[in-house]
């Protein structure tokens, strides 16, 4: 019989995408040595462009040289999925969990991530759905809400989901997002009637979304972790 699950979230407020992808690599160091609980990274990223393992340079429309002129910047990883984009107004959550302790395989896996966003968006009367058959991700009609890269290394995963609060939409339009063309992007405040609370209360619905629908009974939440202190070889 599985015991009970504890979650650990990090709020982490704007956080510089490379300074986030060396600190998965080392909490998923940990997380593999049982030296750490789960834990559930929550932040927001400056203007960003990753692109996936699969190095689709193609779907990125401008010239990486004209990048800095937009205020954005462009880096590789190793998750999975195409093209996307990090930015302000966007709620991001980076989970290291170990999907053998919770009992899910990388489909399901997947599967709650997008259930986590659709039941995000039906708080505010958003009728979300999954993409169809090679469309990731979250979308309300042809228009995707959220989008979902994950890695999984020793069934420990990294990388995650991003959901689309309120962006500049006009970022989107420099890229063809996670490789998928003639469809649009949306965002929470442009599909729903309802006015919306602040930022942080929707990162915190999400959260509970999450951690609700992956089965943790416990949650201890850390506010602004520092990331120095604890894991100084990042910095």
């Amino acid at each position: 019989m599985r015991g009970p699950l504890k979650l650990e979230v990090w709020k982490m407020g704007f956080v510089n995408y490379l300074d986030a992808l060396k600190l998965q690599e080392k909490l998923v160091s940990d997380r593999k040595l049982c030296r750490i609980p789960d834990t559930l990274l929550s932040l927001q990223h400056p203007p960003t462009y990753t692109l996936g393992k699969r190095r689709t340079d193609h779907n990125l429309l401008i010239p990486a040289s004209e990048l800095k002129n937009i205020g954005a910047e462009l880096h590789y990883t190793q998750r999975g999925g195409d093209i996307t984009f990090h930015g302000p107004h966007q709620a991001i959550l980076y989970p290291i969990i170990s999907l053998r302790e919770i009992g899910l395989g990388a489909r399901n896996y997947v599967e709650k991530l997008e259930s986590t966003m659709i039941e995000l968006s039906s708080l505010y009367g958003v009728k979300a759905c999954a993409g169809q058959k090679g469309e990731t991700g979250v979308w309300v009609g042809e228009r995707k809400i959220g989008a979902i890269g994950v890695r999984i290394s020793h069934g420990i995963t990294s990388h995650g989901l991003a959901f689309n609060i309120d962006p500049d939409l006009k970022y989107f339009k420099h890229i063809v997002p996670c490789g998928i063309t003639d469809k649009e992007v949306t965002s929470l405040r442009r599909e729903t009637s309802t006015v919306l609370p602040s930022e942080e209360a929707i990162h915190e619905q999400l959260i509970s979304c999450f951690s609700r629908l992956f089965g943790y009974n416990t949650v201890v939440w850390k506010e602004n972790p520092s990331i120095l202190s604890d894991h100084e070889e990042i910095a």
